[in-house]
């Protein structure tokens, strides 16, 4: 049995509590206790102390080295702590916290926090993504370092990640998508560590850079990657030209705009509707990156000008519903960017459905542009591979320079007029 006043005599008193202190860590950290323990410059108090502790002199000089095993033979021979060192500085100090088991309990922790995305992360961007969660923190962070937090927010990530991409003709929207998975409308909303957890996922599965993400507009372009809108309104494409038809809303809008020669703004709640009807645009319809095509050729070619679709930049979910439809009814189409890393993929994501094609925008198009003088240094963005025209990838490169698409206005216009 522990003589509790002789221990406290020996190993409590503040002469001896900067050795208490070594052996708490050594236990603490899981390291043994068969080593010295070494003060470097030693009170003779501090000195004395020791020697009494061992009952044997020490040699001289500024150092301390105490043989840890020596002092626990001494607690245990002199029934100070028949249970040894360890036991000792417990009774004198406290229970002491097992770090290392405590770092594995936590490892384990985060471990089970991240387990409901293993199904859902069965991709390899979202595999790469899932990696990423620990390399950088971000779950951690999000959860306020409480790993039942996180299990909670990967659970939830797991079931809205199952559903994406989604169908672009389901017109599925943020809100809807939260409902559906969550039964909370509002689970996805700005803010939330679920809708920033969600969305650094979804930008893994589009691949879209950081620039394309940022801001009210980036949500927009990021969730329209994965076949969902932020809202049935704010997604909307630009027209010109599509000859609607005198049934359903969407198709007497166009009809009206047909007929004055004036472009036409089609929302995604427009582009859905049971009853909407197109017309029939015919077998090409002409695609383009920027607004300023459509405003040049309405001004220039009005009613003459035949079907017309701007994506307006990143192509939205509105765009996305569009495209498809006239590709079904029969349309070919055929598109143009402006020549910079962004344009291409943008052109990338569009060349990628069926029944499309490229309108000068290929490696010639470009070298001729070129070598007419028109661009301006391209200094931004990243190299993006061109499937539909390798050759113009390496003109990019070599060239470096970009060439927006209101450059070539008039080549366009030409081409509609023609």
């Amino acid at each position: 049995m522990t003589d509790l006043p002789r221990l406290r005599r020996l190993l409590g008193g503040p002469e001896t509590a900067w050795l208490v202190e070594r052996v708490r860590e050594r236990i603490a950290a899981g390291r043994s206790l068969d080593t010295a323990a070494v003060l470097a410059a030693a009170s003779a108090e501090q000195r004395r102390a020791i020697e009494l502790l061992l009952g044997r002199r020490l040699r001289a000089g500024r150092s301390l080295s105490v043989p840890l095993t020596e002092v626990d033979r001494v607690l245990r021979e002199s029934l100070a702590c028949p249970d040894g060192l360890a036991v000792a500085v417990v009774l004198l100090t406290g229970p002491v916290a097992d770090r290392r088991a405590a770092a594995r309990a936590s490892a384990e922790a985060w471990e089970a926090a991240l387990a409901p995305l293993d199904a859902a992360c069965d991709r390899p961007a979202l595999a790469d993504w899932r990696a990423g969660l620990v390399s950088t923190g971000l779950l951690k962070r999000l959860a306020g370092s409480d790993p039942g937090a996180a299990r909670q927010l990967a659970d939830h990530a797991a079931r809205v990640l199952a559903e994406l991409p989604a169908d672009p003709a389901a017109a599925l929207t943020v809100p809807v998508l939260a409902a559906r998975c969550l039964s909370d409308a509002h689970a996805l909303d700005e803010g939330r560590p679920l809708a920033a957890l969600v969305r650094s996922a979804v930008k893994a599965l589009a691949d879209l850079p950081d620039l394309a993400t940022t801001g009210a507009e980036g949500r927009r372009t990021l969730w329209a990657a994965v076949g969902v809108a932020v809202d049935d309104l704010s997604s909307r494409v630009l027209t010109l030209g599509l000859p609607g038809t005198d049934r359903g809303v969407t198709g007497r809008v166009l009809a009206a705009a047909r007929e004055d020669g004036e472009p036409c703004v089609l929302t995604l709640r427009q582009l859905v509707r049971p009853d909407c009807e197109l017309g029939d645009a015919g077998p090409l319809v002409r695609v383009c990156e920027n607004p300023a095509v459509v405003a040049a050729a309405a001004a220039t070619l009005g009613t003459d000008c035949p079907p017309l679709v701007c994506v307006e930049g990143n192509v939205s979910l509105a765009a996305r519903a569009l495209l498809p439809r006239l590709t079904a009814q029969g349309s070919c189409l055929a598109y143009h960017g402006d020549f910079d890393w962004g344009g291409v993929r943008i052109a990338a994501s569009i060349l990628a459905m069926p029944g499309t094609a490229p309108w000068r925008y290929d490696a010639t198009a470009y070298l001729a542009a070129v070598n007419n003088g028109l661009g301006s240094p391209l200094a931004t963005g990243t190299s993006s591979p061109t499937p539909w025209n390798p050759p113009l990838r390496e003109a990019i490169l070599r060239h470096s320079t970009r060439v927006e698409e209101e450059l070539l206005i008039d080549d366009l216009l030409a081409d509609l007029h023609g």
